[in-house]
């Protein structure tokens, strides 16, 4: 699906992001590098794979937070999934060891924080087109630091819940409620109540739904 710009293969990108400056400032970045082309925009996960399937880009910029309740790292798995000829970016402000490792088990094959200078998202967009893998230098030393432990990439996220935190966890960010979780590992709704309670504590959050986007974006979540 590529078209030529002066003799020089074009690449479609595409850009995923809930707030409207950064995505436009984004958009016009590329829009005005020699070699690309922006072919859609989205700011939200299910526009994002909509997007993708009509306007079949190379490269999908995508942020992790989105405005519709679904993470940047649904997303990513779902686009890189239906659609294996294009490649996902990830371009956000998140560069803790759950938000990058998740991306990367969704499929990005990129990853940097915004404030990225314009010619390292100019080379990142270029590599992931290629089928590279791209990660920035912060993100990079943090995966390097994270392997170099020892601790490899099968780490449980969120480290600071016990086995069972997790587990209630999860099947929360599937959807299902206290009642049937509790069915579900043979508890009593008081005790999934009281893990939860200890779960919104330690990830410091507010609310139920908080803690599925957090769960959600780590990779949990998943039938």
């Amino acid at each position: 699906m590529s078209g030529e710009q002066g003799g020089q293969e074009v690449i479609r990108v595409a850009v995923v992001d809930d707030h409207p400056v950064f995505r436009l400032g984004m958009s016009a970045l590329l829009a005005s590098t020699p070699g690309l082309e922006v072919v859609g925009e989205a700011a939200d996960a299910d526009e994002a794979v909509r997007v993708a399937a009509l306007r079949q880009p190379q490269v999908v910029i995508m942020d992790l937070h989105l405005g519709d309740g679904r993470s940047g790292v649904e997303a990513t798995r779902e686009i890189v999934a239906r659609y294996p000829g294009t490649g996902v970016l990830v371009v956000t402000m998140l560069d803790d060891d759950d938000s990058v490792f998740a991306a990367l088990r969704a499929g990005a094959r990129g990853y940097l924080l915004k404030g990225a200078a314009p010619g390292e998202v100019e080379r990142a967009v270029r590599a992931v087109a290629n089928g590279e893998v791209l990660l920035g230098p912060v993100v990079a030393s943090r995966a390097i630091g994270f392997l170099a432990g020892g601790r490899g990439g099968g780490r449980a996220p969120f480290p600071e819940l016990t086995d069972r935190e997790r587990e209630v966890l999860d099947l929360v960010a599937q959807g299902l409620g206290n009642v049937v979780i509790a069915r579900r590992l043979t508890l009593s709704p008081k005790t999934v109540r009281n893990h939860l309670s200890n779960v919104l504590t330690k990830l410091q959050v507010a609310d139920r739904g908080q803690a599925i986007q957090r769960a959600r974006e780590a990779g949990l979540g998943q039938p």
